[in-house]
């Protein structure tokens, strides 16, 4: 092959790989809200001990929730599920603290589990704000809520975290944001500036008040721990557990989950120290 051909060759492959490229990018900004909120989206059945609950947003929506009240005295924990998680995965995640009287809200998101509408970052921020509108009805206190967010729900726990007043803020298997994420994982396409849905938890962590645990996997391939890592940096003061071996299922890991109600226990029940005679 000649010189002159084997240029004419290597202009041309560069174009196609250019084209490919090229075509990826919109393919991607297109595809992004199925691929991120995959949405199991038919109706399932209620964990057993929860009552089913509606919650309304302020956008118009009705979204099926589920319910389990607390013991006397107990805290109420809201739990947000990752983007292709269930209220009955959710409900294996806060086994431990539902068997320790909490109070558990398992939320649900538009366009999940057979509920209206189209999951977006602002519309589940809209979700979020009404099942802590619905607790507020119930005479819930923001100072009795616990807020715990899982993967893709870790956004959505931070941003009502630093809208009111919570008495506590679990995330586990969290990330630094979504732009983050993504560049992490597709290294070569200018992500950042394609992805729509932010959720910024570390530009959010600084700004709130409330004590927070973040736990993550070691092993995690999903979301790599150094996002946890990061997190903690941005808000010195919070507890970072990495717990050696696990994966991204870590919020269903029966170890997770007793960390999380004896830190929990700690951080909201600080008058058990002893009160001095005559007082």
């Amino acid at each position: 092959m000649t010189r002159a051909a084997l240029r004419r060759l290597g202009i041309g492959t560069l174009a196609g790989v250019a084209l490919a490229y090229g075509a990826t990018i919109p393919a991607l900004y297109a595809a992004q809200d199925g691929l991120l909120f995959p949405a199991p989206g038919s109706p399932v059945e209620l964990p057993d001990g929860y009552d089913e609950i509606s919650l309304a947003t302020a956008d118009g929506l009705q979204l099926r929730a589920a319910w389990r009240p607390p013991r006397a005295g107990r805290p109420v924990a809201v739990f947000f599920h990752g983007n292709g998680d269930s209220l009955n995965g959710a409900a294996r995640a806060t086994r431990a603290l539902a068997g320790a009287g909490y109070g558990v809200m398992l939320a649900e998101y538009r366009g999940y589990g057979g509920n209206p509408g189209q999951p977006g970052e602002a519309g589940l921020y809209a979700d979020g704000r009404a099942a802590l509108a619905w607790l507020a009805g119930k005479g819930v206190a923001a100072n009795r809520v616990v807020l715990i967010g899982n993967s893709m729900g870790s956004g959505i726990a931070t941003q009502l975290a630093r809208e009111t007043p919570v008495a506590a803020l679990v995330l586990v298997s969290p990330y630094t944001s979504l732009p983050d994420l993504a560049a992490q994982k597709l290294p070569l396409i200018p992500v950042r500036w394609l992805v729509r849905h932010r959720f910024d938890n570390a530009a959010k962590l600084p700004h709130i008040a409330a004590p927070v645990l973040i736990q993550h996997g070691t092993a995690d391939t999903m979301i790599a721990p150094s996002h946890a890592q990061a997190l903690a940096a941005a808000r010195p003061d919070v507890r970072l557990e990495l717990l050696a071996g696990l994966n991204h299922d870590l919020a269903w890991a029966p170890a997770a989950q007793e960390a999380q109600r004896v830190w929990l226990d700690a951080v909201l029940q600080p008058s058990q120290r002893q009160t001095p005679a005559g007082i």
